[in-house]
């Protein structure tokens, strides 16, 4: 059953007054719920299974709520929390480098779940892969706080600490972030033309170029995830990462293509089979004029909200 769906009452095949009211509740959150639930999880289905299990809850619960909103935010960040203690026992026996599932955020071939997913600059695959330097406690606060701006007497209501906790859970979440983010944030002008000269190094085969375009510390992530090759650990270092892209691109599939995209409200970019389903995601986090990390989804099971490129093209 759909989180917009209310199961009838028994022996009517209507839905209850009540019940209609509690589902117009849950859907009118639902861009707030679902946002919290992936920038805690990476991951569209499981958010998408929080916002189920909330719903759930929602329709069976019989106390008098005064804020549908607090309610709702609280079952789903303590959902998330307890999803993501779970979802990083996975990760220790997840195969390779592990990135958060992309996303499109624009254009016609932007699907339901990226229409809920709001603020996009704590969207960037970049500074969700800082989140997951912090526990899933400091993550919850960290996002309830900067990203949503709950103030610390709400935060600790949803996340069930004390108000004082909050406050250093927050400012220890803060520092871990501050000390990983680039020195010098890139515009999304200075992102977009990068991108560009990325994709045409890369099509033309030309190293020389792509050496110029990468800092040298440059981390490469790519997320196979046992499903197909992919690089086993992040590749850190501008000569090794080009010699893995040397590697790579003598064994493109044939008929490959890319198209430039807005994923995960940043500019980026997907790589389309011949028959136009999509290969891979790539995006970049820059620092002034140069690239300091890529991150390449190739599993396929990270790909499923990616549309064909018919679609996208229409």
């Amino acid at each position: 059953m759909r989180a917009n769906e209310a199961e009838p009452q028994a022996g009517t095949g209507t839905r209850s007054e009540a019940d209609m009211d509690k589902t117009g509740d849950f859907d009118r959150h639902r861009r707030l719920l679902f946002s919290i639930a992936y920038r805690m999880l990476g991951s569209v289905a499981d958010a998408e299974d929080v916002l189920q299990e909330a719903y759930l809850r929602w329709q069976r619960t019989e106390e008098e709520v005064r804020s549908p909103r607090a309610y709702l935010s609280a079952v789903v960040t303590r959902l998330s929390i307890d999803q993501l203690r779970s979802a990083r026992v996975r990760r220790e026996e997840y195969i390779g480098a592990w990135l958060p599932e992309p996303i499109l955020t624009e254009g016609e071939g932007a699907d339901a779940p990226a229409e809920a997913a709001i603020l996009e600059e704590s969207l960037s695959m970049a500074f969700m892969v800082l989140l997951e330097s912090l526990t899933p406690t400091e993550r919850a606060v960290f996002l309830l706080r900067e990203v949503f701006d709950y103030d610390y007497g709400e935060v600790s209501r949803l996340v069930g600490k004390s108000e004082e906790n909050c406050r250093q859970i927050s400012r220890r979440a803060r520092q871990s972030v501050a000390a990983r983010r680039p020195r010098f944030e890139a515009s999304q002008e200075q992102e977009e033309r990068l991108m560009e000269s990325f994709l045409q190094a890369c099509a033309g085969g030309d190293m020389e170029a792509l050496v110029s375009l990468l800092s040298e510390d440059v981390i490469l992530w790519s997320d196979g995830g046992g499903k197909v090759r992919a690089a086993l650990n992040p590749i850190r270092g501008a000569d090794k990462v080009i010699r893995w892209f040397a590697g790579i691109l003598q064994k493109t599939p044939p008929g490959l293509t890319f198209r430039t995209a807005s994923v995960n409200g940043r500019p980026g970019a997907v790589g389309y089979y011949a028959d136009g389903s999509p290969q891979s995601v790539v995006t970049l986090e820059v620092e002034g004029e140069s690239i300091r990390a890529i991150h390449f989804v190739v599993n396929p099971e990270k790909l499923e909200n990616i549309p064909p490129l018919e679609e996208v093209e229409r």
